[in-house]
């Protein structure tokens, strides 16, 4: 049992972190305190992530199988616990400015990142749906955060509704898993497709629960919500939805396909090529006429998480490895973004209409520089570090034999290209109107938004080592 809960503690420290927290502020300051459990739950993470990236090695399984702590699941935790922590120090001048910093905010955000730890560790069908229900309570709550506004509240309204509809597709897929194998352990269903012989009862199983993850990576024809939610939710919060669930989420869809259905790839390569395909063109050709930075983000997600989904179409090591490394990039690249949606504002308030960003180079150079790196590397122009993560997932493609998705992936980046490089036109080549935005003043969102594009420039020559932790954590699933 002692080893079974040192597995775990990593969560357990959040978990009752949060608890506690909760209840401290409910009977002391309440909302007063708000901004010092920001830090707190900031630093809470910060620690664990480097707890758990200095303390970790090997593979530990803990009670009987439903939890695995393993290589794959640190680099994702860590991955989940700093940009989960980065979006939150971000987010403390905005909530503040509008009224939004809530004593609640910090501590579902903190449940939420508990639920996709335990997401990335689940070992069982009833861990994931656990973890998976955990992290979608605490992101209901916080997307509906602005009570007072009718699209806040939408989004909340939508995302719950569609989410309810999805763990519902997810629940039913898990028992054909369970009814036509006899378990719900990863290990056990895996036995009963280990030289690729699947039922057709599983298979359907397999499929729903695709559906289900389809949803939560916002993949195509599952992504119907995220656009509406990127938009009416507050700036952090729609940051947050960006980052942090996106890698769980896509952890998770690797963890289930090679852990429990590692033995019948041909199975699942094609529906997750298709999903992949679609996710890619939809965002690209969909983000095209949009002209609010946040909805553009939305499809910009959408088309990005289809790239990702070509490493694990693969379905091998070197597949596993480059949708990792995609995430890690994809995350940075993030952070940086909505680090500058921000600081976009005209007389105090909150501006998403990206022709406003006209002539903003005049104005803001250096700003205006770190934005133009992080839409290149969105794009996928070399040499920044957005392309190396393309390359690396083409790679793992054209080595499963996917040539046609590498190509169909190549086209729906040169579409994609379009709707960023008008962002950098706007900035530089803009009709000046002489109703620039407001410098933004914040020392931590001009910090944010210049190391991220430091990043992906320094970024090129090693990749800061997350390369040999993504090969350690892809070996760790895949063998």
């Amino acid at each position: 049992m002692g080893a079974d809960l040192n597995a775990i503690l990593p969560e357990i420290v959040l978990a009752v972190y949060a608890m506690l927290a909760l209840v401290g502020a409910v009977y002391t300051g309440k909302d007063q305190v708000a901004s010092l459990l920001l830090w707190a739950t900031s630093a809470v993470m910060l620690a664990l992530a480097l707890w758990i990236g200095l303390n970790g090695e090997g593979t530990t399984v803990a009670f009987n199988g439903m939890f695995v702590d393993d290589a794959f699941a640190r680099f994702a935790k860590v991955t989940i616990l700093v940009s989960a922590a980065a979006v939150l120090l971000m987010s403390e001048g905005y909530m503040t400015q509008k009224g939004l910093l809530r004593f609640e905010y910090p501590m579902l955000v903190a449940l939420a990142a508990v639920g996709m730890m335990v997401m990335v560790s689940a070992g069982d069908l009833m861990a994931l749906y656990m973890g998976l229900e955990l992290q979608s309570l605490a992101l209901y709550v916080v997307a509906s955060l602005r009570r007072d506004s009718a699209k806040s509240t939408e989004a909340g309204l939508k995302y719950f509704v569609l989410g309810a509809l999805s763990s519902g597709l997810l629940l039913y897929g898990a028992s054909l898993v369970y009814g036509y194998s006899g378990t719900t352990l990863f290990s056990g269903i895996i036995q009963t497709a280990v030289h690729g012989d699947v039922s057709i009862g599983l298979l359907f199983g397999l499929v729903f629960l695709i559906a289900g993850f389809g949803f939560k990576v916002s993949a195509v024809p599952f992504h119907m919500w995220t656009p509406d939610v990127y938009e009416g939710s507050p700036t952090p919060v729609t940051a947050f939805f960006a980052t942090a669930p996106k890698v769980a989420a896509m952890a998770l869809f690797a963890r289930v396909m090679h852990d429990a259905f590692g033995g019948a790839v041909k199975d699942w390569q094609q529906v997750v090529a298709l999903l992949s395909v679609l996710s890619m063109f939809l965002g690209a050709i969909a983000a095209i006429g949009q002209t609010n930075i946040k909805r553009l983000m939305a499809f910009s997600s959408i088309a990005h998480m289809g790239y990702a989904l070509i490493g694990l179409a693969a379905g091998n090591e070197a597949g596993v490895q480059a949708m990792l490394v995609y995430m890690a990039i994809y995350v940075t690249m993030n952070v940086g973004t909505f680090a500058f949606i921000l600081m976009m504002e005209k007389d105090g308030q909150p501006v998403t209409d990206i022709s406003s960003l006209n002539n903003y180079a005049k104005k803001e150079p250096a700003k205006a520089l770190a934005l133009l790196v992080l839409m290149f590397s969105l794009a996928g122009v070399p040499p920044m570090l957005g392309f190396f993560a393309k390359f690396g997932v083409w790679m793992a493609g054209v080595e499963a034999g996917l040539v046609w998705l590498v190509v169909a992936s190549a086209v729906a980046s040169a579409i994609g290209a379009y709707y960023y490089l008008r962002i950098v036109f706007f900035m530089y080549f803009g009709e000046d109107r002489g109703d620039t935005l407001d410098g933004g003043k914040s020392p931590v969102l001009w910090g944010f938004l210049m190391a991220s594009a430091a990043v992906m420039v320094i970024g090129i020559v090693n990749l800061f080592g997350i390369e040999g932790a993504a090969a350690a954590a892809a070996t760790a699933l895949v063998n």
